[in-house]
């Protein structure tokens, strides 16, 4: 019976450190969200982010 509570008791102290690691990453996550569309702002809608490869520049 020692031996289920010692298991147990790891078992709840891991998954308390995993509780505060998600939360850090899903914070992490939300700032990059928040910063990514920040510079898609700043980029602008009307640019191009991914030209198509067959387009070819104007001067050819």
């Amino acid at each position: 019976m020692a031996r289920v509570e010692e298991r147990l008791a790891w078992l709840e102290r891991h998954m308390t450190e995993q509780d505060k690691v998600m939360l850090e990453l899903t914070e992490t996550l939300d700032r990059l969200r928040r910063e990514a569309e920040v510079l898609r702002r700043r980029v602008g809608d009307g640019i191009n982010l991914h030209p198509q490869e067959e387009e070819r520049p104007p001067h050819y």
